[in-house]
């Protein structure tokens, strides 16, 4: 088993642009520290449904100071809580505000680096990559590569990373089961997982009407996201 960069296409050039974006690094940072609500708060504003500042602190009244008692008692714990909770909400909105083609791109480069960063944070230095093939002996390699890889000799992974539950579909299953068999025909170790910054019920849903396989790659979502930090066991995609 072995990796190897993604050809530079045309498809590779436009995207390393959007990932070069500083406003994706701004945002990975501020959401690899957040809360879980701060996260679903990000999610929201991303969507692009509104891009009025009020009206996301009044429905997450929670988050920001004088709101509520409860956001008073949570900035007296945290003081630095509802200063972040302003920050996220200022990327998000950011975000928000481009035009459909490119916020998706954008959003889709946020989530690949929030997962390289929580990562980073247990794994060895310089082992983390992004847009990477695998390689195997005698098999056809894949097309597409894995968004983030950990190249750590005995430990490596290989991540899909998706903004939503509907990106969920048979040829990422497929690619990321395939990529563990094949690991696992050479006797090395391959961690496989399919990182989904989505509720874990949209999820499962999208999951159950799939049918390849899926029981071996771990399936990381805004509930869980912080386990890519802690190297936690990730739940199964399927079942």
């Amino acid at each position: 088993m072995r990796f190897q960069d993604a050809a530079p296409d045309a498809r590779a050039v436009v995207y390393a642009g959007i990932q070069g974006e500083p406003v994706v690094a701004r945002a990975a940072a501020l959401l690899a520290g957040a809360s879980h609500a701060q996260r679903v708060l990000a999610r929201a504003v991303m969507n692009g449904v509104s891009e009025d500042p009020a009206a996301w602190r009044t429905m997450f009244p929670g988050l920001f100071p004088g709101a509520t008692a409860r956001a008073a008692a949570r900035a007296a714990l945290d003081p630095d809580e509802p200063a972040r909770s302003e920050a996220i909400l200022a990327v998000a909105l950011e975000v928000a505000g481009r035009g459909d083609r490119v916020r998706d791109q954008v959003r889709g480069a946020i989530v690949e680096e929030l997962t390289s960063r929580l990562l980073a944070l247990r794994s060895p230095p310089g082992s983390i990559r992004r847009e990477r093939r695998i390689l195997f002996d005698g098999v056809r390699a894949e097309i597409h590569p894995y968004d983030v890889t950990v190249e750590a000799p005995g430990a490596a992974e290989a991540y899909d990373c998706k903004w939503g539950a509907r990106g969920i579909k048979a040829d990422v299953l497929h690619q990321l089961d395939d990529a563990r068999a094949n690991a696992a025909d050479e006797e090395e170790r391959l961690r496989v997982g399919l990182v989904v910054f989505d509720a874990e019920r949209s999820c499962r849903v999208r999951l159950s009407r799939e049918t390849a396989p899926a029981a071996r790659t771990g399936l990381v979502t805004l509930e869980t996201l912080d386990r890519l930090a802690t190297g936690q066991p990730m739940d199964p995609a399927g079942t």
